[in-house]
């Protein structure tokens, strides 16, 4: 079964949400996020149904986790003029999600580190009364200890460890017809899409990758490409929407 809006359907999107966005959208931080994107058959073009399929083995299809990125997942492809077929039809294809943190990996930063050093302190003199037992006041010279004080005495330019953490999210679609036992259905098209910094929020990033990947959809980019992108574009606002 077709969808009778199986039209790319992203361009029309876009448009809507440019007048919900105005001239009023603040400018944020931009992101760079890594994009690889493979198209292998024609078929991909013509697949517009899908069933979503959970690949991460740490979460269930109920966790809320996954059903917030599900949802992003669903927008993005919704951009591209699909949609998620009924529990009683055949989809065209099976789409496979999954998305996650890799292991840290440490990068050299050069950043202003400051210098301490001490100053101030040493020893004044400094003349007071005393008075003897018999009463007579003479006047004495006394040493005052200063003690020295820590400061910040200058900034210097040196290599520090940075740990960062890369955000995934895959997205891969298989074509959903029989195959022969033990063999894994025709990848129709995959995206993978990364972003690396020194944050852990993937909550955060999970709508910037499935933006990202809307796009390259069904495409072959060819070779990982990097593409910048802000939290207020209007792509990354559609997605947060979700379905």
């Amino acid at each position: 079964m077709r969808s009778p809006s199986s039209a790319r359907l992203f361009p029309a999107v876009l448009a809507g949400a440019a007048l919900w966005c105005g001239s009023g959208c603040a400018s944020t931080a931009t992101y760079k996020v890594k994009v690889d994107a493979i198209g292998k058959s024609q078929a991909g073009e013509t697949a517009v149904s899908y069933r979503l399929k959970n690949l991460n083995p740490s979460l269930t299809q109920d966790d809320l986790r996954y059903k917030e990125a599900a949802n992003y997942v669903r927008a993005a492809l919704a951009g591209r003029g699909m949609y998620e077929a009924a529990p009683d039809a055949m989809p065209d294809v099976i789409v496979e999600l999954d998305y996650g943190i890799a292991a840290p990996s440490v990068k050299m930063e050069t950043k202003s580190v400051p210098v301490y050093g001490q100053t101030g302190g040493g020893v004044n003199y400094e003349t007071i009364p005393v008075t003897d037992a018999q009463g007579n006041v003479t006047m004495r010279t006394v040493p005052v200890y200063q003690p020295p004080q820590t400061e910040v005495v200058r900034y210097r330019e040196a290599l520090t460890p940075v740990p960062v953490y890369e955000k995934y999210l895959h997205i891969s679609a298989r074509d959903n017809k029989a195959v022969a036992e033990g063999q894994k259905p025709a990848e129709i098209w995959s995206v993978n899409t990364s972003l690396e910094d020194e944050s852990k929020d993937l909550r955060k990033y999970l709508p910037l990758l499935a933006s990202a990947s809307m796009e390259s959809i069904g495409t072959d980019t060819g070779r990982q490409q990097t593409i910048k992108l802000k939290a207020n574009d209007q792509t990354v606002d559609f997605v947060k929407k979700g379905m």
